[in-house]
């Protein structure tokens, strides 16, 4: 039996007119830039989150770097980064001119660790970007509280978290903004790169929607040096018909993963993804661990499942931060882990035989 780790023909079958549909619209209308498409995606994802503003961008890096711009963290400054992440949520930090400063994990969630955000702080701390990763919220009462002590600021990656609770508050409701990727990949995915961000603060929103299309107020009238980093109007139309499915989508992963964890449970030296208290986890990934792993990947490989590994080296170990001072420390959680790791497939499509396969190899 082949099953991908993530299968988007699936989901693309069962909405399949929709999206045809939408695709005509936005090529007969002629708007390919900015308009409706946009401004209707912008507010109904708002609305989804909970969260008052919107700025729809190119892709979730993107958000990131147009985020610490607007805060105006720059040069001299540094910023804590998960070091069990994506190189995308510590390359903006760099392209502003600050510098990433790692932080090891929590041993069970893989998470940021908030105890060791507090050992990293120096007087040269300007923000923390806190990654709800695989689909599970970080303490942000606990990284929030950090922050508000030492006047920095918040930006939560929620890349992987579309939909996701902590405490009753999901992304953009605890940090200065969150910041979104709807890569195919993920929870809402685009049919090519986009991006978002989730702000509370008005005069946020307005510097990034200046910063994002150029450093325009109006047409042919820019009062900043801004950068082309809008979301074209065929994304959004896409990400739009696609939001309507989310909350379905969402409680089918979650379903999955209910299934996954009771068919493993009891599985000799496998641990099972942990899952905080009041929190939502909306399973971008469901994420395993084993002593064994590289021979378990091989097995589930070669069996046609899917399986890989998010993420297989730490941000420290990367050749691109050979010059990070932080870089040189040790991070013993997340460098044990990262060789432990394991993510299965997951995907709201996804069928019960499917998850029964998948464990009866393991």
């Amino acid at each position: 039996m082949k099953i991908d780790l993530v299968d988007l023909g699936a989901q693309y079958s069962t909405i399949k007119d929709e999206i045809q549909a939408g695709i005509a619209e936005i090529l007969e209308s002629q708007s390919f830039i900015g308009g409706e498409a946009v401004k209707n995606f912008e507010e109904h994802f708002a609305e989804t989150s909970g969260v008052r503003h919107c700025l729809g961008v190119s892709n979730g890096t993107d958000a990131i770097t147009l985020v610490l711009k607007a805060l105006g963290v720059g040069a001299g400054d540094e910023v804590i980064v998960p070091v069990n992440t994506f190189i995308g949520t510590a390359e903006p930090v760099v392209h502003v001119g600050a510098t990433p400063v790692f932080v090891d994990s929590e041993e069970d969630t893989y998470l940021i660790d908030p105890k060791k955000i507090s050992e990293a702080l120096t007087k040269n701390t300007k923000a923390i970007i806190p990654v709800h990763l695989y689909g599970q919220m970080a303490r942000m009462d606990s990284i929030c509280e950090i922050a508000k002590a030492n006047n920095l600021f918040v930006i939560e990656d929620a890349a992987q978290a579309h939909l996701a609770k902590y405490k009753g508050k999901g992304p953009g409701e605890w940090g200065d903004a969150a910041t979104f990727s709807f890569y195919p990949g993920k929870n809402l995915g685009a049919y090519g790169d986009a991006g978002a961000v989730l702000t509370r603060s008005e005069d946020l929103a307005l510097k990034i929607k200046k910063l994002s299309n150029h450093g325009r107020v109006k047409k042919y009238d820019h009062d900043i040096i801004g950068y082309n980093n809008r979301l074209d109007a065929l994304q959004a139309k896409i990400l739009d018909i696609k939001l309507k499915y989310l909350k379905g989508w969402t409680e089918s992963r979650r379903k999955h993963a209910e299934q996954y964890s009771r068919l493993l449970s009891g599985k000799p030296g496998l641990v099972l993804p942990a899952v905080l208290n009041d929190s939502v986890h909306v399973y971008h990934q469901y994420v395993v661990r084993n002593q064994s792993r590289d021979a378990l990947l091989q097995k589930l490989q070669e069996k046609g499942v899917g399986a890989s590994v998010h993420y297989p080296i730490p941000l420290n170990k990367l050749a691109a931060f050979k010059s990070n001072k932080s870089a040189e420390r040790k991070f013993p959680v997340a460098e044990r882990c990262a060789g432990e790791i394991l993510s299965l497939p997951m995907y709201a499509e996804l069928s019960s035989s499917q998850i029964e396969y998948v464990c009866s190899l393991i």
